[in-house]
């Protein structure tokens, strides 16, 4: 017999709120998170100068010993705060559990550095504005922090994460785009059901706002909305135009029921159901949503449910042409007219971090009865034939959601949510 995984705890840093009642209470209003870039604000040719950023965050105020900031990129610290504060909305102490018994499983991305800190470099390589590869060693070596790579390894957050909570079970980190998050959570689940571990923290974080890592994934696929940066994202309407980049980082406290319940702990929701599948998205090769569909109908089946359960969906939808259209057709094909809400309309594309975020707003939505908004929906789309939630929240009675996350190489993943 399998051992059931429950949610005890959430924190989260992100654009419309850090820790879960400034999250709630921003998804309640509609406030969007979407703002200018400050360095960009008059770059109005610079796709990037629209972006989900949380402006209130200060690493001092989670991080200790506080030396240790100066080997965390903004991704880690962000991380690290969220874990602080799911830890605490859990109201789960270290004499709680044993530290055997405890491991981490986070989503992650590559990081790809803060710019300002390689100008040097790049300047001390160029002659006569030529860049000369072969002087990029020597000149990094003399310019770049010596313990540079620490900051920026996509399996640090899950590193400082175990050694702050003294967890010595189970650790690993998850590269797989938008779908890391949750899978990540996945993975923490079947190590709670397998019996290898009695708590897990689990989550992710990502920041896809820098400027290298634009440089890397390109932004072809990004809005370029020119009017007010809180109307910019619109998934699933007829005048989407594209994606925006965010910045955020979601973490969750996971218990097996019996843990939960010895320490008395309130259960915030349980994990009944998920699934990951693939279709190859790469080397010219269409995407048709037939991941998306199994991922769906294997998640139900995993937890024992039908497609009348479930309250909601969650849907990854945040903006693009195509995506949106392959996810809607996908959920109206399989769940039919059921409510779907895109909580990336308001902050954005969190890359690793996404699933979880968006996940926590679900959780949220179970234990207030409300299913969020989806910001700027106002004209229907025929090629997205879904039950948007708009204008204001929904109250839902079925107390399940199924929540759903893609990445751009044909990856799928899906969970179902269960309340109390």
């Amino acid at each position: 017999m399998k051992r059931e995984a429950v949610i005890t705890g959430i924190g989260m840093v992100s654009p419309i709120g850090i820790g879960r009642d400034a999250f709630w209470a921003a998804l309640e209003a509609g406030q969007s998170g979407i703002q200018l870039v400050p360095a960009l604000a008059d770059a109005r040719e610079v796709p990037l100068r629209l972006a989900g950023l949380f402006t209130d965050f200060d690493a001092k105020q989670y991080v200790q010993p506080r030396k240790t900031i100066k080997v965390m990129c903004r991704e880690i610290q962000a991380a690290y705060a969220a874990a602080i504060i799911a830890m605490q909305d859990a109201a789960l102490i270290k004499d709680q559990f044993d530290p055997q018994r405890m491991g981490v499983v986070l989503g992650s991305e590559m990081f790809y550095g803060d710019m300002d800190e390689l100008l040097d470099t790049y300047r001390h390589s160029m002659h006569d504005g030529v860049f000369d590869a072969g002087d990029w060693t020597p000149n990094a070596m003399k310019d770049l922090f010596p313990l540079w790579m620490l900051k920026y390894l996509p399996n640090m957050p899950a590193c400082h994460i175990g050694i702050v909570n003294d967890a010595r079970g189970p650790n690993n980190t998850i590269v797989q785009g938008g779908t890391s998050s949750l899978l990540a959570i996945q993975e923490a689940a079947m190590v709670i059901e397998r019996g290898h571990a009695d708590v897990m923290l689990t989550g992710g974080s990502g920041a896809r706002v820098t400027f290298s890592g634009a440089l890397f994934r390109g932004w072809k696929h990004l809005s370029t909305w020119q009017g007010p940066p809180a109307e910019a994202l619109k998934p699933f309407d007829r005048r989407r135009d594209g994606s925006l980049y965010g910045e955020g980082a979601g973490l969750l406290v996971v218990e097996s029921r019996e843990h939960a319940e010895r320490r008395g702990a309130k259960i915030l929701a349980r994990i009944a159901g998920f699934a990951s599948r693939n279709e190859p998205g790469t080397c010219g090769r269409v995407v048709t949503g037939a991941a998306i569909r199994s991922s769906i109908n294997a998640s139900l089946k995993s937890a024992g449910l039908s497609k009348s359960d479930i309250g909601h969906v969650n849907a990854n939808a945040g903006g693009l042409i195509d995506g949106d259209q392959i996810e809607a057709q996908a959920i109206h094909a399989e769940l039919g007219n059921i409510p779907v809400t895109a909580p990336k309309s308001y902050f954005g594309d969190l890359g690793g971090s996404s699933g979880a975020v968006e996940l926590i707003a679900s959780v949220l939505a179970l234990q207030h009865g409300r299913v969020p908004r989806t910001l700027n929906y106002q004209e229907a789309d025929p090629a997205c034939p879904v039950n948007v939630v708009r204008d204001q929240s929904l109250a839902v009675e079925k107390k399940s959601a199924l929540i759903l996350s893609q990445n751009e190489f044909g990856g799928a993943a899906a969970m179902v949510l269960a309340g109390e």
